[in-house]
Order: structure tokens, then C-alpha cells, then sequence
């Protein structure tokens, strides 16, 4: 019997933030009980830590070269063709051929915004771009059920497109955009028999900005926390402007964390209000993390562990056994794990990420073990704001990041990340950086990146490590 699958993802969540973690000072009873029951994967990264490109790897395991989306979704990169291919198979459309009813709810960001999409959606916001948009039926690349919009960043005040509404036909609500979400997904859970099993994915823009659209009753906890309490990592040098600034955005997101965690409550009690045989997998992760101060700096797309880190969680009693895996799983690989889930295989050869299930649903703890040699390619496209761009390859261990400036050359950083966890000392002229990166510049090339650091860093790297690393 294959089971239902409950996927949710909370944007911009850190791993750091899971409370069962005890790396930030923040509270998530609900998911710590999760975790406990589940499976905790600690080694779960994202390749591209900003919204749209994890999430169009996360639906079709697909590079961004293949799946359209190189960049965040908005006005000014849709000039450039970013934006989900059409015709594409995701996890969903693949489970709903083998029989899933599939239904997704919340924020989306995958559909470049058209002109019509200023009028009737978020608007135009002071950085000039139209972010939110309106998904034509045709473009929802496998979910039957549907209660979302693009990208609009009113937590408090949400709205949304169903199924068979029109561009102009939206639907606004006065409650906290989590909240809401939450109970549509309750309905929607409670509304299914078990005649045939679900495919259900909730995504909820909290602890996303704007960090200070929470409910009050979350924020408790927090308000009385001063610069060095909330913000605990050793990467952190507080008294700065930045973290100042980080202390009071501090304080609101784990509130929203908070608020995520009591949803999370939520939707494991609807999946276990379900009667009959047919055991649901709830699956909680983000698509990236943030700074928060750490290595001066606030927000993502960076590589630092801040960034890359994604809270992983699986949970299925009976199916998943209780425990922690340190397999490396990153947005490629999610959709194959999916899918490795539900006991549906992966046969599109452009789904180039791992199935990962094996590891999830291994009783045994060493086939729960992660192997060093495998990697995570971390990936940043340039932008017609932003000419840069980067690559690097991050295994258990350590981590190289590439960054090629058209007018200044490539930068490169390398971290032992065994004895330096929080990335204090960068060591790129160690030999091990040439090494790593010998295998990125392999990397490269078996993947057919054209990436433009690609020569200067295979200049940088001694030829002997080409040869042998």
C-alpha cells in the first residue's frame, strides 16, 4: 500500500532554528516531537540558497539549467526567460499518474509575473520588480488541488487563486498567512477518504520577511532577549551595525518559527485524526536558511552553513524508523526521494538528483550513515543586477566556494568543516582546497556547466590535483 505524503516547507527556516538542534535559542516543541519520532537528516543543504531555484530542483530534481529557473522569479529576470519550463514532470505529476490525488497550497514562485500580473496580485514593489503572479491551470506541473499565489510578502494579509479561478479572481484574507494555510490543508486532509492515497505540499512563506508580520502572542518568548542571547553562533561579531540590525529581526523570526511550529502541531494532528491502514510520511524542510549576523551578513544566497543548512525532517510510524541519518541530501534530490517514498521509481534521465529513501527507511544504523565523498554542488547565477556569480562543492567534511567577478577574477574559499564548523577560517591555499577542488572543476565539466570562473579556477588548481584528486 503506498503512502500518503504530506510535504511542508517553511521558507527561509534554518536548520540552526530547529529547537531539537540546540544551535539558536528558539522553541519548536512540535517539530522536536517530529524529529524524535522521525527522522532527523543532518546533513540536508541546499544548492542555491534563494526561493526559486531550490524550489524548481526541489519539484523536478532537474538542474537549473534544465528546469528554467537560474534566479529568484520575478519581472526582470522573466525578461531573461527565467521561469519553470513548460511541460516538465515533477514528484507530483509523476505520483498523480500513478494514481495520488495532488494538491499544493501557498506560495509557489515558480511563474514569471506578465503584465496583467501588476494589477492583479502583490503590485510592483520598491525595488521596481513585480514578484507575485497568477498560475494559468495549465501551469501547475502536477497538482490537481490548488490554493496559491506567487510570491507576495503580506503574511498578514495573504491572498490566493484556487483551481479554477481566473487572474482576477483572487481571494484575500485578514489572518496570518500560516495559520490560514494551515487550515485549508486541515480541510483539505480531513475532506479525502482513503480510497486512494494523497500527495499534498504546504508552503508557507513565514519566517520569510517581513519579519515583523507575526501574531504577538509568538513574540513572548523573545522580547526580553538582548544582542549576544539571540544571536549565539561563534561567526557572529556582535556590537556591529549588522547585528544590530540581525538582534531585531532576531526576535521576530524565531517568533515566526514559533508560529510555524504550532501549524506544524496542527497538521500532524489532522494526518492522525485519518482513519484506516494507509500510513501518511510527513516531510518538513525550507528551501534555504539565513545569516543572522553570522560572517557579517544578514540575508542568503551565500554558501555558509547559515544559508545552506535545511531543517530535514521525516516522519511515517512504521515506515520511518526513529533516528538520525547523515546521508547528504540536497535540492536535487529531493523529488527522487520523494518518489522513493511513495514506491515510485525515477525513469526521466534529467531528474539528475539521488534517491535518498533507502537511507530514511533503514532500520540499521549503519545503512543511516553518510559517506564523505559524496557532495553537494552549490550554484549562483548572475543577474542583470548582479554580474557575479559562483560554484563550489560542499561534501560532510569541507567545502570549496568559487566566485568568479567579471572585473576582479575569482575568489576562493575552502573550510575543514569537521574542525571548523562554523567556517572562521578560510584556507584556500591548503592542500586539500586543491584537491576539492579538482573535483568541482570534474564536477563541472560531467554536468556540462559553462560556468565563466570555470578556466580561471582550473588555472588556480596545481595540475597534479587535477590528476589525482
Amino acid at each position: 500500500m503506498r503512502p500518503n505524503i504530506l510535504v511542508v516547507m517553511s521558507d527561509q527556516f534554518r536548520a540552526a532554528a530547529l529547537g531539537v538542534l540546540g544551535e539558536d535559542p528558539v522553541r519548536t516543541p512540535n517539530l522536536d516531537r517530529l524529529a524524535a519520532a522521525g527522522c532527523l537528516a543532518r546533513e540536508a543543504v541546499s544548492c542555491y540558497p534563494v526561493c526559486s531555484p531550490h524550489r524548481a530542483m526541489f519539484l523536478t530534481g532537474m538542474r537549473p539549467e534544465v528546469n528554467g529557473v537560474t534566479l529568484n522569479v520575478h519581472s526582470e529576470s522573466a525578461l531573461d526567460g527565467v521561469g519553470l519550463r513548460d511541460g516538465l514532470p515533477t514528484w507530483a505529476s509523476v505520483l498523480r499518474d500513478h494514481g495520488y490525488r495532488t494538491g499544493y497550497i501557498g506560495k509557489w514562485h515558480l511563474e514569471p509575473p506578465v503584465a496583467e500580473d501588476e494589477g492583479f496580485g502583490e503590485g510592483r514593489r520598491d525595488d521596481g520588480k513585480v514578484w507575485d503572479a497568477w498560475s494559468p491551470p495549465s501551469r501547475r506541473f502536477g497538482f490537481d488541488f490548488w490554493y496559491s499565489y506567487g510570491a507576495a510578502d503580506r503574511h498578514l494579509a495573504p491572498h490566493y487563486w484556487t483551481a479554477d479561478a481566473g487572474r482576477h479572481e483572487r481571494i484575500d484574507v485578514d489572518r496570518w498567512s500560516a495559520e490560514h494555510e494551515t487550515d485549508v490543508a486541515v480541510e483539505y486532509i480531513a475532506g479525502l477518504d482513503d480510497g486512494a492515497p494523497f500527495a499534498l505540499m504546504v508552503s508557507l512563506n513565514p519566517p520569510h520577511q517581513p519579519f515583523d508580520q507575526v501574531p504577538d502572542r509568538y513574540r513572548l518568548p523573545y522580547a526580553g532577549l538582548d544582542e549576544r542571547a539571540l544571536l549565539t553562533r561563534p561567526n557572529v561579531q556582535t556590537g556591529t551595525e549588522v547585528t544590530t540590525e540581525a538582534a531585531a529581526i532576531a526576535r521576530d523570526y524565531f517568533a515566526a518559527v514559533t508560529g510555524v511550529d504550532e501549524q506544524i502541531g496542527r497538521l500532524v494532528a489532522a494526518v492522525e485524526r485519518r482513519a484506516g491502514p494507509r500510513p501518511t510520511v510527513i516531510l518538513f524542510t525550507s528551501d534555504h536558511g539565513m545569516q543572522l549576523g553570522s560572517h557579517g551578513l544578514v540575508y542568503k544566497n551565500v554558501a555558509y552553513e547559515e544559508s545552506m543548512r535545511l531543517p530535514l525532517i521525516v516522519h511515517s510510524p512504521g515506515l520511518v524508523p526513529a533516528g538520525t541519518t547523515d546521508v547528504l541530501i540536497d535540492s536535487l534530490d529531493f523529488a527522487p526521494t520523494i518518489l522513493g517514498l511513495a514506491g515510485v521509481p525515477t525513469r526521466d534521465p534529467r531528474m539528475a538528483g539521488r534517491d535518498r529513501s533507502r537511507a530514511l527507511l533503514a532500520a540499521s544504523a549503519s545503512d543511516r550513515e553518510g559517506d564523505a565523498r559524496d557532495a553537494a554542488l552549490y550554484l549562483r547565477y548572475p543577474s542583470r543586477s548582479d554580474p557575479t556569480s559562483a560554484r563550489g562543492l560542499r561534501t560532510s567534511r569541507e567545502k570549496i566556494i568559487a566566485t568568479w567577478h567579471p572585473s576582479d577574477g575569482l575568489e576562493v574559499e575552502y573550510f575543514d568543516l569537521l574542525h571548523d564548523p562554523f567556517e572562521l577560517t578560510s584556507r584556500p591555499d591548503d592542500s586539500a582546497a586543491a584537491l576539492l577542488a579538482a573535483a568541482l572543476l570534474r564536477t563541472l565539466d560531467e554536468t556540462g556547466d559553462a560556468w565563466a570562473g570555470r578556466d580561471a579556477l582550473a588555472t588556480a588548481c596545481p595540475s597534479s590535483a587535477v590528476r589525482t584528486g
